[in-house]
């Protein structure tokens, strides 16, 4: 089935301003709570002096009798965060003020403020902590392609429109796989980018969140200062987007193996039997449908198959891949597929269709500018490839594993016929 084509319309974009402290490049980023907790950041091209968010939540019509008092939030947050981006190609200050104590399921309205100068006024929903059907929208690969990037960005403030005008699962946020520009040390072409990504804002000032991992063009201290991470941080994290969707987030571009590693084994064994969706996502493909295998296939993959990850998204080869689930290095419906690889911009490429794990019917593989759907709900995760025509490429959908396969084997909480059953799946050592 071919569902109805997306149509990409202009977005929100910002009005060019002359003065230096206008606040522009706004975003939100998660990589905490995102039910609770946002990360709110902007630019300006001078460092200022006052740097602050109004936030104020919006209350749906006819649902104030059901808000308590305690519920009306109505708060300036100052930015505890700001300084001058790293290099000299561009003068580029950043803000980050990080807000918590937010109303899951809940919509804010928003403004960024530098010495007096205001933002247009915006929104953004946080998540729920409800069991209700949600979205994601995956891609990577924005770093070239400057014209491609604004098309596809437009396109996801259309999709994200009207995933919540016709009561779809809403689009919560956008997981970018990494390789946001060319050259991660040049503030110049992280500009350029944050001035794109302005075009994701919806015409009605819907911010659409980001859940930012690190690719191999992202190199330099720039990446943590653009998404507000510590300096010297990692990079690798895990949000829930929902109570029953956990999102593993990892970096390939420091160690694979050792710390990383042994925090991922934690997470997934913790996160695996509270949660019906546990996915991943990463830069450099275990099942690349180019280049070689990266690191992931020997360090990660294996866990992947010991806790039954649902799915895993990936980018840095730039084409669309989705292969068949895999297990021990072989098609297996109990395994975990592999999507990816790169569309928002960069150039694409021809896909080895011969490889074992994308042979068709079981696999697809293409090459055009895209982004991925990913709809979660009870029974299913549904997976659909966007074209940057607004057409769809691909459809498919996995259905919820069995409960023992989401347990976590000698989980002392398990009933024991559950223990038994968990313990009967197929497992792959560390």
């Amino acid at each position: 089935m071919v569902a109805a084509a997306f149509v990409p319309v202009a977005s929100c974009a910002a009005t060019e301003s002359s003065d230096p402290l206008t606040p522009r490049h706004w975003r939100c980023v998660w990589t905490e709570d995102p039910a609770t907790a946002a990360l709110l950041s902007w630019s300006t091209t001078e460092a200022g002096q006052r740097h602050a968010v109004h936030l104020k939540r919006i209350v749906p019509a006819g649902a104030e009798a059901e808000l308590s008092a305690d519920s009306v939030d109505e708060r300036t947050i100052a930015a505890q965060r700001n300084g001058r981006h790293t290099g000299d190609s561009a003068k580029l200050f950043y803000h980050h003020a990080r807000v918590d104590q937010l109303a899951p399921g809940a919509t804010y309205q928003v403004v960024f403020e530098t010495d007096g100068r205001r933002s247009p006024t915006m929104h953004f929903t946080t998540a729920p902590d409800d069991d209700r059907p949600i979205a994601l929208l995956f891609g990577a690969d924005s770093r070239s392609g400057i014209s491609e990037r604004q098309q596809m960005n437009r396109l996801m403030a259309r999709m994200v429109a009207e995933s919540y005008a016709a009561e779809r699962p809403p689009i919560l946020a956008l997981a970018h796989g990494g390789d946001f520009v060319y050259d991660g040390s040049d503030v110049a072409l992280w500009s350029q980018w944050l001035d794109d990504h302005e075009q994701t804002v919806g015409a009605d000032g819907r911010l659409l969140p980001i859940i930012p991992a690190r690719g191999n063009h992202d190199h330099s201290g720039v990446f943590n200062e653009v998404f507000g991470f510590p300096e010297g941080d990692r990079n690798y994290y895990a949000v829930n987007v929902g109570p029953q969707v956990r999102l593993v987030t990892l970096n390939t571009e420091t160690s694979v193996a050792g710390d990383q590693t042994k925090w991922l084994a934690a997470e997934l064994e913790s996160a695996r039997p509270h949660n019906r969706w546990l996915v991943a996502q990463y830069h450099r493909p275990a099942f690349p449908a180019v280049k070689l295998p990266g690191r992931a296939l020997v360090h990660w993959v294996p866990l992947f198959e010991q806790f039954n990850v649902d799915l895993v998204c990936e980018g840095d080869g730039h084409n669309i891949k989705r292969t068949p689930p895999v297990r021990a290095n072989k098609i297996d419906p109990t395994g975990v597929p592999y999507i990816g690889e790169g569309g928002l911009g960069v150039g694409q490429r021809a896909p080895k269709p011969e490889r074992w794990y994308l042979k068709s019917p079981d696999a697809k593989v293409g090459q055009d500018h895209h982004v991925q759907l990913l709809q979660f709900d009870r029974d299913q995760l549904s997976y659909r490839v966007v074209l940057m025509s607004g057409e769809t490429f691909d459809e498919h959908a996995w259905p919820v594993r069995p409960a023992a396969q989401r347990l976590v084997p000698g989980d002392e909480t398990l009933a024991p016929a559950a223990r038994a059953a968990a313990a009967a799946q197929p497992q792959t050592p560390r």
